[in-house]
């Protein structure tokens, strides 16, 4: 089995949590100290960030999901707009949310148009 944990620096923990609460649409999983904060966003999957002041920004990080366009409506219900969205062959977006230190969370899928 296999665990996959994508990292965030940031620079701020209270503004982290809140912006990540928002973006995944709930409390985190589990808080492993008192400087992250993890959320399961799949089987053996987790997004978490850790309060690194000196390294904060500039991670890039992908998660796939079923319903895209499901995912990015959610997300700006509440109150999160997506820095960009790119468009592939074959339906395939990927929409990007950028955290206040400049970290990019993207979610990607097939859209059905």
């Amino acid at each position: 089995m296999v665990d996959l944990f994508a990292g965030f620096a940031v620079s701020d923990y209270d503004r982290a949590l809140q912006w990540y609460r928002l973006l995944l649409g709930r409390d985190p999983s589990f808080h492993p100290n008192d400087r992250e904060a993890v959320w399961e966003v799949g089987e053996h999957c987790y997004v978490y960030f850790e309060v690194l002041p000196d390294r904060a920004g500039g991670a890039l990080s992908m998660v796939m999901v079923e319903d895209v366009d499901g995912t990015v409506s959610e997300i700006s219900g509440r109150g999160i707009e997506p820095l960009r969205s790119e468009h592939y062959e074959g339906g395939m977006r990927k929409v990007v949310y950028q955290d206040p230190d400049g970290n990019e969370l993207s979610f990607g899928g097939i859209s059905p148009k």
